[in-house]
């Protein structure tokens, strides 16, 4: 999602870090029931497919054609969804290690 946000909209935290409890105070988000990617767009927020078809928009190439799918029921987006985020590091593998952020990535982290 870093390399594509090729317009520089989104910023980062993690929800246990000192901005992350700012806005999960703010939106009154129960954290506890947070086990995916979280979106906040002004006072809206978003989770799961909600989140990643809304960041989708704003990413560069066919990405955005991807917004579209907000016409489906949110339970089945979840669903499949979910689905993605069980088997993702089995189709795409998993990195061992981390990249390290140049100045400019981060910038993006709060």
């Amino acid at each position: 999602m870093i390399k594509r946000d090729v317009e520089d909209r989104f910023r980062f935290a993690a929800l246990q870090s000192e901005t992350g409890l700012k806005y999960v105070q703010k939106h009154n988000i129960d954290t506890n029931k947070v086990d995916s990617i979280l979106l906040i767009d002004g006072d809206k927020y978003y989770q799961k497919s909600g989140a990643a078809l809304r960041i989708a928009l704003y990413l560069n190439g066919a990405y955005p054609l991807l917004y579209g799918l907000l016409i489906i029921p949110k339970f089945i987006r979840d669903g499949v969804y979910e689905y993605i985020a069980r088997n993702r590091y089995r189709w795409y593998g998993k990195k061992e290690s981390c990249m390290i952020p140049t100045p400019e990535l981060k910038a993006k982290f709060l």
